[in-house]
């Protein structure tokens, strides 16, 4: 398939469908700044500098990964260690970019590359909303092009200047904010609100609860490798209930053949 170079960005910024995704993206964004606040503040009183926090925050962007990195760095903890950590955090944007790639695989390498930067967890949730199957705007794929760019743009730019913005003024104020704040409250209450906002369905509510109950039970690993521990649960759970894969057809074939043996073992047990 040839690519397609990506729509002019004056083009875009008029498109209706950006306002409509920077619009859509400003109420969630209130939680996402708080976030950032509390990830700002977290990275330089868990000992990193303020030019290597600022670093950290324009180059990774991902709050989750850089929460659960922290305490890594600050520990000594080996670079295995706290690559493995980011990757499995980070791990549920792969199942993201598989559900983009119908809408974005047209366009150059470097441009899918600026996507995946930039893409985030509310924005695809509003995005799969609006034009995913049965969404608001469930129109062909191929010719709606356009309004799908635009809305990307609208929301992650949205959702990227709120980050960015509550992240720095967190990382430059953090030697002036109290911990007695409750900044680490803070933060969870906002992870909570953004998680609400993630759960759609079935597959995502079971995997929220399996992932928190496995974060309970390998609470004592070093590390804090019950972080990996529950998103690996999180992502098989959700894999197999969202009937994703091989493994996933395998254990409800398995499921079935049971239950169908089950059922045809009953009039034998009552015939006994």
């Amino acid at each position: 398939m040839q690519s397609s170079p990506a729509p002019d960005w004056r083009a875009t910024t008029r498109h209706p469908a950006f306002r409509a995704g920077a619009r859509e993206m400003a109420g969630p964004s209130l939680g996402i700044a708080a976030w950032g606040l509390v990830t700002g503040v977290a990275m330089v009183k868990g000992g990193l500098g303020v030019p290597l926090a600022l670093l950290m925050t324009f180059t990774v962007f991902a709050g989750s990964a850089q929460l659960a990195t922290v305490p890594l760095i600050a520990s000594g903890a080996p670079v295995w260690v706290i690559w493995a950590t980011a990757f499995c955090v980070n791990l549920r944007f792969v199942i993201f970019s598989a559900q983009w790639r119908p809408y974005f695989m047209r366009y150059r390498l470097p441009t899918r590359l600026a996507l995946g930067y930039f893409a985030g967890d509310i924005n695809y949730v509003l995005f799969m909303k609006r034009f995913g199957p049965g969404g608001a705007d469930d129109t062909a794929r191929d010719g709606n092009g356009d309004a799908q760019w635009a809305y990307f743009w609208g929301t992650s730019g949205t959702n990227y200047v709120a980050w960015q913005a509550s992240s720095v003024i967190g990382i430059v104020l953090a030697d002036a904010i109290p911990t007695q704040w409750g900044l680490g409250f803070a933060g969870t209450l906002a992870l909570l609100g953004l998680l609400y906002s993630l759960i759609s369905d079935r597959a995502t509510l079971l995997s929220a609860v399996v992932a928190g109950a496995a974060a309970v039970a390998a609470f004592a690993l070093p590390f804090k490798l019950h972080i990996v521990v529950a998103i690996a649960a999180a992502v098989v759970i959700g894999l197999m209930i969202d009937g994703g894969g091989d493994a996933g057809r395998r254990v409800r074939n398995l499921l079935a053949a049971s239950r169908e043996g089950k059922s045809a073992g009953k009039p034998m047990e009552r015939a006994a």
